[in-house]
């Protein structure tokens, strides 16, 4: 009797166990600002390399510091044991080889076209994560900071180093509309990610330029070109951050921030 009601019991003890919560390598500092949010640390086992330049990085470089780095290679990923990695769609052939073989899961999330998209991406990554709870909260986060902005929207124009732009269908694009702007591109006939001619941003100059990178960098060679200068004094011309630029998830939080600001600074 003593048996059956000790074999009775062990459903009950399995169910009491403690689940333990993933082991997660990032290989992509987008899901690497994602992760700060919705894991706890201890499930960190390692970020992408990128997290730690202050070039590229979406999160504060002291949070990044806390964590180990690796490039992605096949060798360093497996070397840390997770149970899961995370990354962008982008991935070496050897690394998905490598995981595979060791079967350990690979999931990978694509670059964000919208802000519902990203929602999406964020409470993903939090269900894998073992934390939906923390993924559900981030997500009305951004949903709160990506509202729309009333009022007659301000033409401008998103100018990264070399004359790139984004056009509509991406992330940029819908941010630029929520925060009460109307992105330029179009009017100059450009596709979804398009370089657009110093010549053409002459001819017809957008009310408010948001220049990318110029902050990290210094002087940007297109700001500072001289003809750009000249137009500095009839648009405005406002430093935009990179790392606003590269990722959506927790990211648009801050890149929202950003864009009313400069829209506030603009008046109606």
């Amino acid at each position: 009797m003593r048996r059956l009601l000790a074999l009775a019991a062990l459903p009950l003890l399995a169910s009491a166990a403690p689940v333990r919560s993933p082991r997660i390598v990032s290989i992509n500092p987008c899901i690497d600002a994602v992760l700060m949010h919705v894991a706890d640390p201890g499930q960190i086992a390692g970020i992408s390399h990128y997290s730690q330049d202050p070039r590229a990085t979406s999160i504060p470089l002291a949070q990044a510091a806390g964590f180990k780095a690796t490039s992605g290679t096949a060798e360093e990923v497996v070397a840390l044991a997770p149970d899961v990695v995370m990354s962008g769609p982008h991935v070496a052939p050897a690394t998905i080889a490598a995981l595979k073989r060791m079967r350990i899961r690979l999931v990978q999330y694509p670059v964000p076209d919208s802000v519902d998209e990203s929602e999406e991406q964020v409470r993903d990554i939090a269900r894998i994560a073992g934390h939906a709870d923390r993924g559900a909260a981030l997500a009305m986060r951004i949903a709160a900071a990506a509202r729309p902005v009333a009022g007659r929207p301000v033409p401008a124009l998103i100018w990264q180093s070399g004359g790139l732009v984004p056009g509509a269908g991406t992330l940029p694009d819908e941010l630029l509309a929520r925060a009460g702007f109307r992105n330029m591109s179009a009017v100059y006939g450009l596709k979804k990610w398009d370089v657009l001619p110093l010549e053409y941003l002459i001819a017809q100059p957008p009310r408010v330029l948001l220049s990318v990178g110029a902050a990290e960098v210094g002087e940007d060679r297109l700001t500072s070109h001289p003809a750009v200068r000249r137009l500095a004094a009839r648009i405005a011309v406002a430093p935009y951050p990179t790392r606003l630029m590269n990722c959506g998830g927790s990211t648009i939080v801050a890149a929202m921030a950003r864009l009313r600001q400069i829209r506030r600074g603009i008046g109606a």
